[in-house]
């Protein structure tokens, strides 16, 4: 068997010589919390068919939003005919939206039971903006203010908000909200706010009059689009000076964080945005001379690069930001060793193994220096080191680097961080290498439940614990739990990733390679093929990755008889490895193994 792995700066995945990947199954059953959120709201619903029902539904998330209504719509008919309104941009009035509707419809005209879905809320402005009031200012002043004349519409009328106008509704419209018949609260990672920890970051950009509507109670600071609008504002006005080029980085920094923490709202969208961001800030830094902030600005487009798969360009900044770091702050400083471990992790990838075990040797020992060894950074880089003996069958030298980095991390951090996710992801990859599944199992399961608690179920590193779950599941004949979870990851990556992204090329070799196991062959050729394919594109002839996936279709091949085929892709295979790994490699040794076995099975014969 063989391994296929890093794939995030968050986590590894592996390749076997029987991986698996194809499309996936989304999945769209509430989880218990928002189950009972909806349950609740059907039941507040049915409850009263007749007179006004004011309902307010509370979500930041607008995939999320939009599934529950079309649920509760289809499972309200034919009791309740339904509705839905959106609240206008600029003079956003219920009373007004509701009014519209009710013109253009006999049958609410007449009274008969309806449910009337309000959206747009989550669209306007908490900041002025320059204008006397923002749009959310309005939207309350409506509200409190024509609150009586909603007795007009006897129906069921669900609102819809964010979490950022909640608190401030119960506030700035008392009258309105003692009207409510239920709060009703869908809980997800996702959301459109910037959070109140982060407005000291940008206080700065925001003049006094922007400020007294802030309210320090409220943990959702204000929606993130604001910020994006505020920024086009100032473009328009033609300033350029450093205050600018903070707000652009800040802004990259917010959209990197809620990649991380799987709060974006569309994930490949604000990976784009976060990149541009930090690119105009470091276009203007370097217009105004601002050297010293250009390094992060540099290493941190090089992180969201690395994230894309656009390995080429992530290289070339990263060594930029490190000389500059080295030039600006010299060798010993905490940022070159982040540096240095973030370009290790990228040749690791790229399969120069010597070049990141350098690396990766070199920060350690700086951050061992500068922190000692009793620090969660030191804990990351005993992971790392390990993580890239793993991936090259250096095992005995992996697991105690493992072990130590486990222990300091839970002891520091506590064991439901990502980081220790992370780790025992890790090390379930090793057991797996091992054979030791059963452990492997475990931990590996471990690491799913508190990736998903931490990150949610919409981010690439929860597709790769899903994806490293599903090898373990093959390994033990499971396969039609590891088929499941396989396609459960592809589709994820699909859906966050580029199209043409290494770890996409990861699950679609692995599908083809479970598919081949199983004697499965028409499905597996076409997913073998098109994994060698990308293989070759985004990593280049020579890669490791190109390698297994050469000796995974050859083995399709022997097994169809086309052995003339399979020899020739066993021979690539070969080269590639003998070059990676030397001649004596086990890995090495499997593909030469594999070419005495076909020529002696065709003598034969």
């Amino acid at each position: 068997m063989e391994l296929r792995e890093p794939q995030t700066s968050s986590s590894s995945e592996e390749r076997d010589e029987t991986d698996l990947e194809t499309t996936q199954e989304q999945f769209l059953n509430l989880d218990e919390p928002n189950q009972d959120a909806y349950d609740d709201l059907i039941v507040s619903i049915e409850a009263k068919k007749q007179g006004l029902n004011l309902l307010i539904a509370v979500c930041d998330d607008a995939e999320l939003r939009d599934r529950i209504i079309a649920e509760y719509e289809n499972e309200l008919q034919p009791c309740f005919r339904c509705y839905r309104v959106t609240l206008a941009r600029g003079e956003p009035s219920l009373k007004a939206a509701i009014n519209k509707l009710v013109q253009q419809e006999e049958y609410l005209r007449q009274y008969n039971p309806a449910v009337i879905t309000v959206t747009g809320a989550e669209q306007l402005y908490f900041l002025k903006l320059g204008n006397e009031r923002s749009e959310q200012e309005i939207f309350f002043g409506y509200l409190q203010w024509t609150r009586e004349a909603l007795r007009d519409f006897p129906y069921a009328i669900v609102l819809w908000v964010t979490n950022q106008i909640l608190v401030n509704l119960s506030q700035k419209s008392p009258d309105f909200w003692s009207w409510r018949n239920g709060v009703f609260r869908f809980v997800s990672k996702k959301t459109n706010a910037v959070f109140n920890e982060e407005h000291k970051s940008i206080r700065f950009v925001l003049s006094n009059v922007e400020l007294v509507n802030t309210n320090d109670n409220n943990s959702y600071f204000l929606p993130i689009k604001d910020l994006q609008e505020l920024i086009q504002q100032i473009e328009q006005r033609g300033e350029k000076n450093s205050s600018l080029a903070t707000l652009y980085s800040r802004l990259g920094e917010i959209y990197k964080r809620r990649l991380e923490r799987g709060e974006a709202q569309d994930y490949r969208k604000e990976q784009d945005l976060a990149i541009e961001y930090f690119m105009k800030a470091a276009e203007l830094q370097q217009e105004l001379g601002l050297e010293r902030n250009l390094p992060t600005a540099f290493h941190n487009i090089a992180l969201l690069y690395y994230a894309q798969g656009r390995y080429t360009e992530a290289e070339a900044l990263y060594k930029e930001a490190l000389e500059l770091r080295k030039r600006l702050f010299g060798e010993e400083n905490l940022d070159v060793a982040q540096n240095l471990n973030d370009l290790a992790e990228l040749y690791q990838d790229q399969g120069r193994f010597q070049e990141a075990e350098l690396l990766y040797q070199q920060a350690l020992e700086l951050r061992k220096r500068l922190l000692g060894n009793n620090h969660p950074d030191f804990a990351i880089s005993l992971g790392n080191l390990a993580e890239l003996y793993r991936s090259i069958g250096r095992y005995t030298q992996a697991e105690p680097l493992y072990l130590q980095a486990l222990e300091l991390t839970k002891r520091l951090l506590g064991d439901n961080h990502p980081n220790f996710a992370l780790l025992l992801n890790n090390v379930a990859l090793l057991y797996y290498s091992q054979g030791r599944y059963g452990e492997a199992e475990l931990l590996s399961q471990q690491a799913i439940e508190i990736d998903k608690r931490s990150l949610g179920e919409e981010n690439p590193g929860f597709a790769t614990d899903l994806h490293n779950l599903a090898l373990i599941y093959r390994a033990q004949g499971r396969y039609q739990e590891a088929e499941l979870l396989f396609l459960q990851a592809l589709n994820l990556k699909q859906r966050l990733l580029p199209k043409e992204h290494p770890l996409v090329a990861d699950t679609i070799y692995a599908l083809g390679n479970m598919y081949r196991q199983q004697g499965r062959y028409n499905e597996a050729e076409p997913l073998c093929v098109k994994a060698l394919e990308l293989d070759k594109r985004l990593l280049g002839d020579n890669h490791p990755n190109v390698a297994e996936s050469l000796y995974n279709l050859a083995e399709l091949y022997r097994c169809t008889q086309r052995f003339t085929e399979a020899e020739a892709l066993y021979q690539q295979a070969l080269g590639i490895r003998e070059q990676v790994f030397g001649v004596s490699h086990p890995k090495t040794v499997t593909v030469r193994k594999s070419i005495e076995e076909l020529r002696s099975k065709i003598l034969k014969q």
